[in-house]
């Protein structure tokens, strides 16, 4: 008997096997989208994935500034954060944020999808939010998605 059909097979760091891929968020809906690049970026759609290696792609989102919120969370919902001081919680809405920084939507819809630990901090440099079609990472030769 073949006793490498039965051996579950795990990754690391030597053996994995990561590509570069770009993807356009012109008219695309923000959560659905997000999905779709944590799930990448994690590596949750090869074959070889394991939980605690770094197994996922690289991914290179363009057309940040034209990503979609549907019904009112445009300008209902809000983003938290705190400064560290006494009465220094703040709100911002996305319509708000779009306006000063429109790929921090993205990178904050993602980032909250990837795991709460070192391996989640890792994972979230290997995402690339540009607001318009161009970016710096034509030498990696990455795939449309």
């Amino acid at each position: 008997m073949n006793t490498l059909s039965y051996k579950t097979v795990s990754a690391n760091k030597k053996t994995v096997n990561k590509q570069w891929v770009v993807v356009d968020a012109e008219g695309e809906i923000l959560g659905r989208l997000s999905t779709k690049i944590a799930m990448m970026i994690r590596g949750k759609h090869k074959p070889e994935f394991t939980p605690n290696v770094d197994c996922g792609d690289n991914v290179i989102v363009i057309n940040a500034d034209k990503v979609k919120l549907t019904g009112n969370k445009f300008s209902d919902k809000t983003y938290v954060s705190y400064t560290g001081y006494p009465g220094g919680q703040r709100f911002i809405s996305p319509k708000e944020l779009m306006a000063k920084h429109p790929t921090r939507v993205i990178e904050k819809a993602v980032r909250g999808m990837l795991p709460k630990n070192r391996l989640g901090r890792a994972l979230y440099g290997n995402l690339h939010v540009y607001a318009g079609a161009e970016h710096p990472h034509a030498g990696q030769n990455p795939k449309a998605v």
